[in-house]
Parts: C-alpha cells; sequence; structure tokens
C-alpha cells in the first residue's frame, strides 16, 4: 500500500468516511448518505485545499485518534473538539501540519455532535455509485472505522487556506427549530394532529442516528388504520410509525416506507440536526 495513507489508532464511537454522498440512485433502492453537516465538511476540506466533495471522516462524539504514514495537512472542524499531534495542542478549526509517524487526535466534542476530519488529498477509497460515502443502511461504501484500518490518502490538489486562527464555531441553537411543509399524507392523520405537531414540544431521541432523527413528545395521531403500500421518501421526510412520535429522515435513510409522511422538513434546517445532541428541545414549524 502507498505511504500516503493513515492508520486508525482509536475509532471512536462511529467514524466514517463521507463526502457529498450518491444523490439520483433512489430509483435503485440506493439512499444518498453523505456528511450529515455538508457545510461542516465543504469547509474543512477548503482548509487543506481539497474540492468540496473530497472524503472526509465524520466522526460521532468521542473523536477518533490517527497515524499518518507521510507528513499530511489535516483540518478538524463541525463540532468543536480538542485536537492534540503527539499529545501537544493544536488548532481546532486551522490547518495543521501533521509529521509522518505522528498521533493525531480529535477528543470528544464539547458541543454539538458530529466532527470533520480533512486530509490533503482527501480520503481515496474506492468509490461505489460514484461516491467513497459510507451507508450505514445498505452497507455501500467502506465500513466504519475499527481499531487497526488504514485508509488511503489521494494526492494533494492544492495548497492549505491562509487563514488567522482558528475559525469561528455556530454553536448548535439551544432549541432546534425545524421549519416544515404539511403532506404529502397528511390526510392520514386527525385534524388535531398538525396542530399538536406545530404545538406540542418535542426533544432529540437518544436513539437519532444517520438514517432519522427520532423525537420524544406528544403522538400525533392517526384518522385511518392500516399501513400505505410502500412509497418513495425524500430527506428530510418526516414521518410517523405506530408509536406516533415524528422520525425525521437524514442521509442514510431507506428510499422507501409505508409509515404516513406528514411532513417534509425545509432543506436549510437539515445540516442543524447533524450537531443537536439528544436531548435538545425540538420545534416543527409549519410554512409555505
Amino acid at each position: 500500500m502507498t505511504d500516503r495513507a493513515i492508520a486508525v489508532v482509536r475509532a471512536g464511537a462511529l467514524t466514517t468516511v463521507q463526502d457529498r454522498g450518491r444523490p439520483g440512485h433512489a430509483h435503485l433502492g440506493v439512499p444518498r448518505s453523505g456528511a450529515l453537516d455538508p457545510p461542516a465538511a465543504a469547509l474543512v476540506n477548503r482548509l487543506v485545499g481539497n474540492p468540496p466533495e473530497a472524503a472526509v471522516l465524520e466522526t460521532t462524539l468521542t473523536g477518533c485518534a490517527l497515524r499518518p504514514r507521510r507528513a499530511v495537512t489535516v483540518a478538524v472542524g463541525g463540532a468543536p473538539c480538542p485536537v492534540s499531534v503527539d499529545g501537544r495542542p493544536a488548532p481546532w478549526g486551522a490547518p495543521v501540519a501533521v509529521p509522518a509517524g505522528a498521533l493525531l487526535e480529535a477528543g470528544r466534542v464539547v458541543a454539538g455532535v458530529r466532527s470533520y476530519l480533512a486530509f490533503s488529498g482527501g480520503i481515496a477509497v474506492d468509490p461505489v455509485l460514484g461516491s467513497r460515502a459510507t451507508d450505514l443502511l445498505s452497507g455501500l461504501g467502506p465500513p466504519p472505522l475499527a481499531d487497526g484500518m488504514v485508509l488511503p490518502l489521494g494526492p494533494p490538489a492544492g495548497p492549505p487556506a491562509r487563514v488567522d486562527g482558528a475559525l469561528p464555531w455556530l454553536a448548535p441553537p439551544r432549541e432546534l427549530v425545524l421549519r416544515v411543509r404539511l403532506g404529502p399524507r397528511a390526510d392520514w392523520f386527525t385534524g388535531e394532529a398538525p396542530r399538536t405537531l406545530a404545538r406540542g414540544r418535542y426533544r432529540v431521541s437518544a436513539a437519532s442516528n444517520r438514517i432519522g432523527l427520532r423525537t420524544e413528545g406528544p403522538a400525533l395521531e392517526r384518522a385511518r388504520g392500516g399501513e400505505l403500500p410502500s412509497e418513495g421518501l425524500v430527506l428530510g421526510a418526516v414521518q410517523v410509525p405506530p408509536d406516533g412520535r415524528p422520525v425525521v429522515f437524514l442521509a442514510d435513510h431507506p428510499t422507501t416506507g409505508g409509515y404516513p409522511v406528514i411532513a417534509v422538513v425545509d432543506g436549510r434546517d437539515l445540516p442543524a440536526m447533524a450537531q443537536a445532541p439528544p436531548g435538545t428541545p425540538l420545534r416543527f414549524v409549519p410554512i409555505g
């Protein structure tokens, strides 16, 4: 294997390879996947001189530790966390030169949920359907990182960005406000259900993952029994399973499902969900 590679010393709770995903394959039953916080992934790529579509690492809560086989420029962004190189503090949100064989560590987040690590040249695992993204639902792309795994890097595409100190972090809001458009299956619910959705006080459930953000709060009452024939689902769909608690589908969501969708989240609000830890208060605000 080429020496342009990184070895995984500590994989963390869940660390995956992500890029812009593989949109356009829903008709084949393939989810979009990709980084849950696209702006954060694009920013760390820019910091190390990569194009925005280069593959990065997405960590979950506990970070990860890696050892490059050759000197590489790294940037850590997304959820803020302590960064160190061979035990010495390094800046978060700025390009960092990591020597060959040094231990790079991104620690536990201090706010938010997911940190992103970009390496000059990008993670160069083999693409599947045009993307290097790990898809937890379908199993496409590389598996989640495990201790001892070695990941190849591509050749550097450009020089690191010039920045004065670390970039500012926009902390997750104390309350997650999701704008939604009702439908397409609002008629499967009682007339009170949309009002409950709009007025109810929800929280982000600890059962949330890359497939969907689950909620805790008032149940939405159905007007019809039974289930729909399986039909297409989109990113941000608010599906309501039998327990009545809304689930917002994220990047690794299934492409079809039989539970009714009462609303769809505005795409502008999707990145914020990637950084909302369990227990975050949540409100749905109907628009349009």
